[in-house]
């Protein structure tokens, strides 16, 4: 059985928009790779679990991310300029909880699990990551409650080939 829905109008088109719920449940069934987007500077180390990463363009090369503009997170990497996308392996789940704030760790304790190196930007790249795009922000701007940020890739650290972790019906699985 199919279900849709449509309830408050847009904003931006006028038009009546899905439910928020209806949204999240739909978006739970797009499988998506997981990364943990880290940053340092001066306004400190920080990072958060994401699936919400894309390519924009490959000349130059540049991608997508989005965060909650509540998060201090998100403050850290607008401050510092900078930031780090590190796709993860399929047994690198727990450090998606720890940086999904699924833990009792935060803030900086949460580096304290995994190896972390620095690239260009000085943000945290994972050693056991399948790639790291070490990025500085080319562009920022808030839509709705969150964070657009567009980052030029600045280096790309490529890890060892092994399976991905991915986020789908709100579950981690190994691809």
């Amino acid at each position: 059985m199919s279900k849709s829905q449509a309830t408050p109008t847009s904003a931006a088109t006028g038009t009546e928009s899905p439910d928020a719920v209806l949204f999240r449940e739909g978006m739970s069934r797009a499988a998506a790779a997981v990364h943990v987007v880290t940053t340092d500077g001066e306004a400190g180390r920080a990072g958060f679990t994401a699936t919400a990463v894309t390519p924009v363009t490959d000349s130059p090369a540049s991608l997508l991310v989005c965060v909650n503009t509540a998060s201090r997170s998100a403050q850290a990497l607008l401050a510092n300029r900078a930031f780090c996308v590190n796709t993860l392996g399929a047994e690198d789940l727990t450090l998606a909880d720890i940086f999904a704030g699924r833990t009792g760790l935060q803030g900086q304790d949460r580096f304290t699990v995994g190896t972390w190196e620095k690239l260009v930007t000085g943000s945290p790249a994972l050693a056991t990551s399948l790639v790291s795009f070490d990025c500085r922000i080319s562009d920022a701007r808030v839509v709705a409650t969150h964070h657009v940020i567009i980052g030029e890739i600045v280096r790309i650290r490529l890890g060892e080939r092994k399976p991905t972790l991915i986020y789908q019906g709100r579950h981690y699985h190994k691809l």
